[in-house]
């Protein structure tokens, strides 16, 4: 028997469970150099605003020891240019897509929720709440339980039932599995986690911070265990919710990792900078790796860390 690679997630399949990171390859058009992009389980866009921005001053980007960090500020095209681009180049490729927003504020994201409705062949919404409100004094969405259920309210009332949405929530809060419960019961289907963790790099030379805005969002394989830890907590707590996992992905067996914590798909993302074909490296481990643990489909292997914590096979 054939070993199904399939996997579901908040109301969407996929033929595989290895997807791109938000932000970490753009629209997927540098990675088309590399493979098929129809080989991924899809492509998650990088987030979008309502309007162009050109991100932040440089430099933006330093390396630490078993990651990056980075403060890039969402630079893009806005979300009327990238429909008109990003979207038609995607649809010719083959692959399923799933959007990445964010927004400013609440009406942004109603904004960007009502744009995207109108798009046909769209496979999902990411909606990255792990943005600083500026009708807050910058205080990021999904720190607050009130303000991430706003976000995704807005979201859900503006898009209507038909494109399922995954909730991008960040790891730096006391309680994860508070602002998950929140926006789930607010409408979202579906949870990404982890975003980057705030952090900062002091230059030991100059004696000044190596980024031009001081902090920046940390990635890579550096943060994996606080994925695990939340992707555990997140679907301990909410185990119908479907979990896109992703945080220091760099080999196959880091995904099963995550798989087995709960997530029902995985997201590779920094590893894509040092080797741009990662990402297929990675979709290979994990398959082998699940076959040789025994898995007649990959749906078997999510969550199994639970099962076996629970020691009745539920």
């Amino acid at each position: 028997m054939s070993f199904d690679f399939s996997t579901a997630m908040a109301g969407a399949r996929f033929s595989n469970p290895i997807l791109t990171a938000s932000g970490c390859a753009g629209s997927g058009k540098e990675l088309s150099q590399f493979f098929r992009l129809s080989e991924l389980g899809a492509i998650v866009t990088k987030s979008i605003m309502v309007k162009p921005r050109s991100g932040r001053a440089t430099p933006r980007m330093a390396e630490t020891p078993s990651g990056m960090l980075n403060s890039i500020g969402l630079q893009g095209p806005g979300i009327d240019q990238f429909l008109e681009n990003d979207i038609p180049w995607l649809k010719e490729q083959g692959v399923k897509i799933v959007i990445s927003i964010a927004g400013e504020s609440v009406e942004d994201y109603a904004v960007l929720a009502r744009k995207v409705r109108g798009v046909a062949g769209i496979t999902a919404l990411e909606v990255n709440i792990s943005c600083p409100n500026v009708e807050n004094r910058g205080q990021v969405f999904a720190c607050n339980p009130t303000t991430a259920r706003e976000a995704i309210s807005a979201v859900r009332r503006n898009i209507g039932g038909e494109v399922p949405i995954i909730a991008k929530l960040t790891p730096d809060v006391t309680d994860i599995t508070e602002i998950a419960r929140e926006v789930v019961d607010a409408g979202a289907d579906g949870l990404a986690l982890i975003n980057t963790l705030l952090g900062m790099v002091i230059d030991t030379n100059t004696m000044l911070p190596k980024l031009s805005q001081k902090t920046g969002g940390l990635s890579g394989p550096a943060i994996r265990p606080v994925a695990v830890r939340a992707i555990y907590q997140v679907h301990a707590a909410l185990p119908n919710t479907p979990i896109l996992g992703m945080g220091g992905v760099a080999s196959g067996r880091d995904a099963f990792e995550l798989v087995l914590a709960g997530a029902s798909a995985v997201s590779v993302g920094t590893a894509t900078f040092g080797n741009p074909t990662a990402a297929m490296a990675i979709k290979q481990e994990l398959e082998e790796i699940c076959i040789q643990r025994g898995f007649q489909n990959f749906r078997d292997a999510i969550g199994f860390a639970h099962r076996v914590e629970g020691g009745d096979g539920e």
